[in-house]
């Protein structure tokens, strides 16, 4: 029965609660409906069978296996589920659970604890995973004498520090006294099939113990937490749909020193849902041209057949649909080293400096170009990982655009060697795929990104760029649902002329109330540079006062430099205002990260 036919005469609940119950479901998205009324479906069967299914244990109940998941992009989460699912199939009781959900304070009370957590950056945890990453190094983290672990991470081998976080997860746990009873395992972007091996050999180290403690009388425990999960869709990255390109449109200018698109892909006929926050995965074609050079400098027939796990296919098919070909790793030097030979390249292997100095500059198809030898073609498949989907900011809200998705992507291009150079997948979009071809997407759920549920809430907005991306979805967003919380938006790019994507729809916004204020960094418009951060700071005062306002302030952009200078920016901005010191002008952020008001899409 819909809420709005419900009345206190048909209704057991009060006048009272009707009204609270319209209340909570104004602020709820459909997929956030399904999930509560789950929730309270499962909630009355079990007050109906006496409270035993189900129940609830309580952060520290020994038969439970705790599993903690930090994940940036998904990837972690996803695999976190899995373990959820196959240890519940095995009658364990299971709590799955975010870092960002996480209170540090409850570790004492584990006994049996799995880690799935992402690096990114510099050997960076994710956003959610930060504070108990943090806590394990303070006096106040507990012993951990007796508890019992195991830590699976993923990572890009193509970076430096791979898969850190896990490492430093499983080093910190292990000095506070826990007991690693899993070998860890630190997975490259191709890490399907060693995820479900480790989970299965973990379930099997930790089940004896569990089973031997586990008093739930007889049933499995399995215990909610954190944000209302999203109607899955049948469409996965492992299992994507085959969407339209609608439309690529240049959005820079003429002379600009970059290559902007806003690209429209059509969702119809899928099942695929996204909240304004989310990203898009997208899968593409590597550049037929240089696939046929591949070919030709490894001395490879294309029509020669190969294997790849149990699809059978060409090798010219294989490198153009499934292999990639662009990010360098160290990984595909040193197998390729070793198929071809080459005193060069087995030299870099032993030296890890070097390799990634080598590997920095080089797509891999520089690599063979630049060391061209006759390989047989299945050897070049098992030197190559699988190709990854690219994930982009969404830049639409449905609400809006209903059956589409939109994105903002920038161009990658750079010269090297004597010839031009593409992103894999930036390049496809841009330069080789036309309007009304099919491209495999689907949706990645990033509930560490989200608008308040309150439209009363204020919003901060930082976004250089095509940061701009998942602000523009926000303000779809608020624009259908009629939000009154105020907007505030500073996008920052080289030339006002050239650079200021959706410049109509800001403006368009901002005339209609709906965007209270707009600070643009146009940083070459003048003599002095002047980025995002700038503009923070010059707005000092207005900014703090949103914030103690209860505004939530979020970042989309460059994590190396841009993030981490308005962040520094913040500081100051607080500091100045409050005469904190550095390190409690810093706690300050920190505890608007605990309680979800700063939030960030960095990448």
């Amino acid at each position: 029965m819909l809420l709005g036919q419900l009345n206190a005469a048909a209704s057991p609940l009060s006048q009272e609660q009707v009204q609270k119950l319209q209340g909570l479901v104004a602020e709820l998205n459909p997929i956030q409906q399904a999930w509560v009324s789950g929730y309270l479906a499962a909630n009355a069967n079990t007050a109906a069978l006496g409270g035993a299914v189900g129940a609830a244990p309580s952060a520290g109940e020994a038969a439970a296996l705790t599993i903690l998941y930090g994940s940036q992009t998904g990837n972690s989460k996803g695999v976190a589920t899995k373990l959820k699912e196959q240890a519940e199939s095995r009658g364990l009781a299971v709590k799955l659970v975010s870092m960002a959900d996480y209170k540090p304070t409850a570790l004492k009370k584990e006994k049996f604890l799995t880690v799935v957590v992402s690096t990114y950056g510099e050997g960076e945890p994710p956003e959610d995973a930060e504070t108990l990453h943090e806590f394990l190094t303070t006096k106040k983290a507990p012993k951990l004498d007796g508890v019992k672990i195991a830590v699976i991470g993923l990572g890009d081998s193509s970076y430096e520090f791979f898969c850190q976080t896990a490492k430093d997860f499983e080093e910190r746990l292990n000095k506070l006294g826990a007991e690693t009873i899993y070998q860890r395992a630190d997975l490259d972007v191709d890490y399907d099939d060693e995820a479900a091996t480790w989970i299965t050999g973990a379930l099997d180290a930790f089940e004896p113990d569990l089973k031997a403690q586990q008093d739930t009388g007889g049933q499995v425990v399995s215990m909610p937490f954190g944000a209302p999960a999203a109607a899955a869709s049948q469409y996965t990255k492992q299992n994507p749909f085959a969407a339209e390109l609608s439309t690529v449109q240049k959005i820079t200018g003429r002379d600009s020193t970059k290559d902007v698109r806003h690209v429209e892909i059509s969702l119809e006929g899928s099942d695929i849902t996204y909240t304004p926050g989310d990203s898009l995965g997208v899968y593409f074609l590597n550049d037929e041209v240089l696939v046929d050079e591949v070919l030709e400098l490894t001395q490879i027939d294309a029509a020669s057949p190969v294997k790849l796990g149990d699809e059978e296919l060409t090798i010219r098919d294989a490198l153009i649909e499934k292999l990639e070909l662009t990010q360098s790793y160290p990984g595909f030097v040193e197998k390729y080293a070793v198929a071809t030979g080459t005193p060069e390249l087995l030299k870099l292997v032993e030296d890890k400096a070097a390799m990634r100095e080598y590997i920095e500059p080089r797509q891999i198809f520089d690599v063979i170009r630049q060391n061209p030898a006759q390989v047989e073609a299945q050897t070049l498949v098992d030197c190559l990982r699988k190709l990854q989907a690219r994930l982009y900011s969404i830049a639409s809200s449905q609400a809006e655009v209903e059956d589409e998705v939109h994105l903002t992507i920038g161009l990658v291009e750079f010269d090297a060697f004597g010839s031009e150079h593409l992103g894999g997948c930036s390049g496809y979009l841009a330069r080789r795929a036309e309007e009304g071809c099919k491209v495999k997407v689907f949706s990645e759920h990033n509930d560490n990104f989200r608008l308040p549920s309150n439209d009363e809430t204020p919003v901060i907005m930082v976004g250089p760029g095509t940061g701009i991306a998942p602000f523009r979805a926000f303000l779809q967003e608020r624009d259908s649902r009629e939000a009154s919380g105020k907007n505030w938006l500073f996008f920052g790019n080289p030339h006002f002329t050239q650079d200021f994507l959706y410049q109509v729809e800001i403006q368009g916004y901002l005339k209609s109330g709906l965007l209270s204020k707009v600070d643009v960094a146009f940083s070459r418009d003048q003599a002095e540079k002047v980025y995002v951060q700038d503009k923070l700071r010059q707005n000092s005062k207005d900014v703090f006062a949103w914030l103690e306002a209860g505004a939530h302030i979020y970042i989309c952009g460059d994590a190396n430099r841009m993030a981490k200078d308005v962040h520094n920016a913040l500081v100051d901005i607080i500091s100045e205002n409050t005469g904190k010191s550095f390190e409690d002008a810093d706690q300050y952020l920190k505890d608007l990260r605990s309680a979800n008001r700063y939030q960030k899409d960095v990448y």
